[in-house]
C-alpha cells in the first residue's frame, strides 16, 4: 500500500512540471509540410495571403486566437487565419492555415486540416 501512495504522489507532482512547458516545447511538438506538398486549395491560400486578398470568405484574416495552445505562445494579435476553400461548397469545412507576423509576409504559417486540433508547419 505505501508503494502505491508513493506512485500517486509521484504522478500528481509530476503534472504541474508538464502544464508548464514553454511555448519553445510545443512547438517542436509541431509536424512541418513543405508549400509543395500542401493540397493546391491550401497553396492558393497562401498566394492570397501574400497578395493581401481578395480572400472567399468574411472572417479571412480575422484574429486566430490560438486558445488551444498548440502554436507557439505569441502577443495577442500576432495570429490570423484563412479558409482553404472546398471546391463546389458552400461552408469554409475544417482546413485552416494560420500566419502570424505582418498580414502579407506569410513568413510564420500553420497549416490545420482538423480544425485546429493539430497543426504542421508550413516551410518554403
Amino acid at each position: 500500500m505505501h508503494t502505491l501512495a508513493a506512485v500517486a504522489v509521484a504522478a500528481t507532482l509530476a503534472q504541474p512540471a508538464q502544464a508548464k512547458q514553454s511555448p519553445e516545447v510545443l512547438s517542436d511538438t509541431l509536424g512541418t509540410i513543405a508549400v509543395q506538398q500542401l493540397p493546391n486549395e491550401a497553396q492558393q491560400t497562401l498566394q492570397r495571403i501574400e497578395a493581401g486578398g481578395p480572400y472567399p470568405y468574411a472572417k479571412d484574416g480575422s484574429r486566430f486566437g490560438n486558445y488551444e495552445r498548440i502554436l507557439p505562445r505569441r502577443p495577442r494579435g500576432y495570429y490570423r487565419e484563412y479558409t482553404v476553400a472546398r471546391p463546389g461548397s458552400r461552408n469554409r469545412g475544417a482546413k485552416r492555415i494560420v500566419c502570424g507576423g505582418e498580414q502579407r509576409a506569410a513568413n510564420d504559417c500553420y497549416y490545420t486540416e482538423d480544425h485546429y486540433n493539430s497543426f504542421k508547419r508550413i516551410i518554403r
